[in-house]
Parts: C-alpha cells; structure tokens; sequence
C-alpha cells in the first residue's frame, strides 16, 4: 500500500494538486525507481474522480487505501475502500480497478478479452474480470476475509466512459467480485457504494485488514494433483490471467478455423509461469482436449509426475521431455505447453540418440510442428548451460520461418521472493544482468536478505529457520567436483563441497534414494534433501522458503566489477568449445536462479573475502529486533 487516508483527505490533496508527488515519492521509497509516466497520470486523473464519488456520497470517512499490494505478489489493486457495512455493521470492503479508458471492445470469441486503443493490437483483460481476481485472490490470501465472501465486493469505475462506448464489456457475468460502472452512471456507482459502505469511519476496517494474517503462498508441487485432476487451486492476477486466456482463445480458433498459433509468455523468477502451465494443463486436461506438458528439466519433470500421478498414475504421462517430440506427426497434440523453455537445447539429438533420428533439425521447429498451438513459457534470464537457446526472440524467429503466427505475452507479476519485484530488480543489478549496477538493499518487509561471514554461520541460520517450521536449502555454484558413483555400501555421502574446515556433500546423484538422501529430482522438495548441497540444475523451477546461497570462486568482485574465472567452475557442460563471454552469462545467470529461489528469505556467503565484504556493504545489517536472530 502507498499511502491511506479518509476520503475526505484524499480528496482535499488531489485538489491542492500533492497526492501524485506524494505517492510518486512513496512508490521510489518502497520499489527503488520512479514510477511509470502512465501510473502517475492515473493517480492524477482517476484517483480524484473515485474521491469525489465517494465525498458525494457521503462517505467522506471512508479509508481510502491506495496501490494495495495483494499479498505474496506484486501485483496491487489501485484502491480498496473500508468501512462498515450499512446492514450487517461488520466490516465491508471494496475492490476498485480505476481505468480512463472512453472506448473498449469485448475480443472475438472471448469476452474475458478485450480491446482498447490505449494499448493498441495487444488484448488486455476485461476489467470486470480483473477485478473479480483482485477480489478472489484476496479471499485466498487474507485471514481477515478468507471466511466472509461476502465482506469483498469488487468494481471496475471506467470514469471517462460511456455505455456506447463500453458496455460490450458486460458480455462477462457481473458479479459481487466483479461489476463495472461507467461515468455516464455515476448515480448508479454512487448508489453501489451506499449499499457496501456506511457514512462512518472506516479505519479501523482497514487495520482489521492490513493486520490479517497471511495465509502462506501455495505451494506449486503440493497441490499439483489436485490442479491437475479436480479443480483449479490457484488464483490467476491479470497479465496471469491474460496469458491464460490468450492460450484458451488460441485453442479455440485452431479448432474453428484450423489455424495454427505459437504463444509466447515470458516472465522473471515467481511471475507464475509454472502455475500458468497448470491451471491450462487441468483445464484442458478436463475438457478433453489433447494436451501435454514439457520441459527440459529433469528434476522438475520428475517431480510433477511424483506429485500429480501419485493416485492416478496415468497423470505421470501428461508430463514430457523437451526431446520426446523428435517423431511426433505434425499438428497431433492440439496444445503442448512448454514450460521451462529457457531449457531449450539446440537440437534434440545428445550422444544416445539413434543415428536415423539426427535430422540436426532445431528443437524449437520439432516442438512448434507437434502441435496446433505450441506454448512456450520461460525466462531468458535463466538459461545456464551452453546449448540452451529459449529466448523470446529465437522462438519467435523460429516460428516466423514456419509461417506461423506467435503472440507474446510478458508478465509483471512476481510472487517468489515473498512478492518482492524491488528484490528481483535488485539480484538483477547486483550481478549486471540488465545493464545496471550493484546497489544497496533497502528492505522493503517482503523478504529478508542476511550475510554469513562462514558456510558453517550460513547453516546454523537456516537450521534455526527449521527449528520455526520453515523450509530451508542450501545451494552453491558448480565450484566443486561431484562424485556420481554412489552405492549403498558406503557410510555417506562424500563431503565434495569442502570449504575451509567445513564441508558437505552435494544433492545425490540419479534417481535412487540412497543414504538417506532423496533422488536428485527431489531435493528441493524433500524434507530429507537438507544437508546437501544443490546446485543450479537441481534448484532451477523450485522454490522453498529459506534459501542459503553459497558464491563460489567462480565469481568474485575485484575493486569495482565482477570477475567470472572460468577454471573454478567443475561444470562439465563447460568445455574449451564454450567462449568465454559466454561463460560469463551463464555463471552470472546461475547465481541469478539461485538467489530467487526463497519464498521468505535468502542468507548469502561467498568464499572469497573482498567479495564478502562488498556484499556486507550492499547489504544492511540485521536490525536488533530482527526474530530471525540471524547473523547481524
């Protein structure tokens, strides 16, 4: 949230003209840069026109919320409205998606689409139905209204509009959740307002909200099988939802029109990439449309099987390899959604492939002719190996040499990292991935971020974190070698990870657990999987709530920049062949997926000493009423 005050008071600050400076200033305060040309026009000209309605109205001590964060994400809703209800005298909520929208067009064949020219070609969601997920993903994740439905009520105010202009976009049900007004029926929105919220004060609703208790994010691999056999257990937010339904449209048209159509969504770490893929999965999974699910990942596949087959084990098929599809008959699956697909490798063909199935043919071609419409889902931000080549424009290049038309659709969104997008923004300055430049955190309540001064002060915190009932895993860069060779004969698992006089075994080895140790598939899951070390191919689409990182001589910070050595990497995918710029990316890219993998909190330790102590100047120390009690 940015900023809450009577409606009265808001009102009396759009007229002295302060409010947009004022939440200008809070939002760089609060995400480390200024906010958009767009959203500070919106704050001008649509946040005067709610207050107003609302003084009108008699509701002037109404709280006004403003940019309420949605809880574990970044996504926020641009108002939420508390008081008490006019009936029940119980605290009453509303939702509100402001647009200066004067003309939008429901999309052919799909409503829940729509058309405006504000954002020309691109669809957009439909308001009514944004905010009916605003609404519901509150109810999800808030403790104060999780049990009272109807406390919530969400509205779309389209206030430069009219209903010639608009109206079409009532084609969607309105609901409680999600209901439009316009500005030729401001009486209307006036009148809804009076049946939500009394003309009394209403703050101390909105503390009842702000201090309800966060129910903990869903975890994605403990309720795959009932999104993939029942019913949808996640709750999709706009560009989320956007992506979603631009894929169901998809599916609709190749089956009216036989026309093939590539989606493309891309999206950083937590974005919800791998959610997307599920809830299509499920659904088309349960309307019976052919429909697989790929990645290149290892672990990640076996995983997904694990969990979403483990009662019905013809689940586990739906579940893929990038390189399953190198004799697939062209269009014979209506959707194959590829997740994870910065794991795309250059071919398909490795060194066990039967020599009449080296065609040398891309992989990307083979995926894109498998299917009507062909999804790929991934962050180019986190391709790590030599021979992967997922990135946005090499599919869409791909598909343009096939003749098929691609759509992309880039989400904002961010739910790992506790919902922190200053977080992420953040990694991606510290390792110069985007151009910028390492900088100091400033905590910002979402996620926690610590320094070890030893691998052994770095596992006691996490142990700690156990000891509450968090998640925990430790991670480190490919510095070490890994034996392979592991058999039941053995006591242990051979400590490769060796640090001073401090060392641990890397995550096992293959697909048998072994010395108390889960497969290497299962490590980030696995309760049993602390105590390894994982490495960058093991942690990659996997998230838990405490994450401790260890940065190995593989990259180090010398005086004013950062310095890749290449022979401190034990990486066997790493050959003579593989250039040294390169390289660079791709370690910079690993300590990228392994600093965004905690839910609450990451706690870092780097081998080399200068490096130690420029991460301890980026990063603050731990206040004196931290509960963590981590390391200051």
């Amino acid at each position: 949230m940015l900023f809450r005050e009577s409606a009265t008071s808001v009102a009396a600050r759009t007229l002295e003209g302060s409010l947009a400076e004022l939440l200008a200033e809070n939002f760089r305060h609060k995400h480390s840069h200024r906010p958009g040309t767009s959203e500070v026009r919106s704050w001008e000209r649509s946040l005067p026109a709610l207050t107003h309605a609302l003084v009108e109205a008699g509701l002037g001590d109404v709280e006004v919320m403003v940019e309420y964060g949605l809880p574990l994400t970044s996504r926020r809703a641009d108002a939420i409205l508390a008081g008490v209800h006019p009936t029940t005298g119980e605290p009453s909520y509303v939702v509100v998606e402001l647009k200066q929208w004067s003309e939008a067009h429901p999309e052919d064949e799909d409503p829940l689409l729509c058309r405006t020219p504000a954002y020309g070609e691109r669809p957009v969601l439909n308001p009514i139905e944004q905010v009916r997920g605003y609404c519901e993903y509150l109810l999800s994740f808030n403790g104060a209204v999780e049990r009272t439905p109807e406390s919530v009520a969400g509205v779309a105010y389209l206030h430069n509009a009219t209903e010639f202009g608009v109206g079409a976009l009532r084609s969607v049900p309105e609901t409680l959740h999600g209901r439009m007004y316009t500005g030729e029926d401001r009486g209307a929105f006036i009148d809804f307002l009076h049946s939500r919220l009394a003309p009394k004060p209403g703050a101390e609703a909105a503390d009842i909200l702000l201090q309800g208790k966060v129910r903990p994010s869903k975890q994605l691999m403990s309720v795959a099988a009932a999104e993939v056999r029942d019913r949808e257990q996640f709750v999709l937010l706009a560009d989320q939802r956007l992506a979603y339904e631009t894929v169901m449209s998809a599916v609709r048209k190749s089956r009216h029109a036989n026309r093939k159509q590539v989606i493309v969504v891309t999206g950083g770490p937590g974005s919800g990439k791998s959610v997307i893929a599920l809830q299509l999965l499920g659904e088309l999974y349960r309307r019976g449309v052919t429909a697989l699910h790929a990645t290149g990942s290892q672990s990640f596949t076996k995983t997904m099987r694990k969990v979403a087959g483990a009662r019905k084990p013809e689940v586990r098929e739906l579940f893929k390899y990038f390189n399953s599809f190198m004799q697939a008959e062209p269009n014979d699956l209506d959707v194959l959604i590829c997740d994870e697909a910065h794991r795309l490798r250059v071919t398909s063909a490795n060194r066990y492939t039967k020599a009449e199935l080296r065609t040398g043919r891309p992989q990307v071609a083979e995926l894109i002719d498998a299917a009507r419409v062909p999804v790929f889902l991934l962050d180019q931000h986190q391709v790590v190996r030599p021979g992967e080549m997922g990135t946005k424009e090499q599919i869409q290049q791909a598909a343009a040499e096939l003749d098929v038309d691609c759509t992309v659709v880039e989400l904002d969104s961010q739910f790992r990292c506790g919902g922190s997008d200053a977080y992420v923004a953040w990694v991606a300055d510290l390792l110069g991935l985007e151009g910028g430049e390492p900088t100091v955190w400033e905590p910002d309540g979402k996620v926690v971020l610590r320094v070890a001064d030893s691998p052994q002060e770095l596992e006691d915190f996490l142990v700690a974190r156990r000891g509450e009932d968090y998640g925990a895993r430790m991670s480190a860069g490919y510095c070490w070698k890994w034996t392979r060779d592991i058999t039941p004969a053995m006591r242990s698992l051979p400590a490769d990870v060796v640090i001073g006089d401090w060392s641990r075994p890397w995550n096992l080895y293959g697909d048998r657990s072994l010395l108390g140790a889960p497969p290497s598939s299962l490590w980030a899951t696995d309760k049993a999987g602390f105590g390894q070390v994982g490495c960058v191919y093991t942690a990659q689409g996997f998230e838990y709530d405490w994450s401790g990182v260890i940065i190995g001589p593989d990259l180090v910070w010398r005086t004013d920049r950062w310095v890749v050595d290449r022979t401190a990497s034990k990486d066997p995918s790493f050959t003579k062949a593989t250039p040294d710029d390169r390289i660079d990316r791709l370690v910079r890219n690993t300590y990228k997926v392994l600093l965004t993998r905690g839910m609450v909190g990451t706690i870092l330790y780097s081998t080399d000493a200068e490096t130690r102590d420029k991460l301890r100047s980026l990063i603050p120390p731990a206040p004196a009423t931290d509960g963590t009690d981590g390391p200051a």
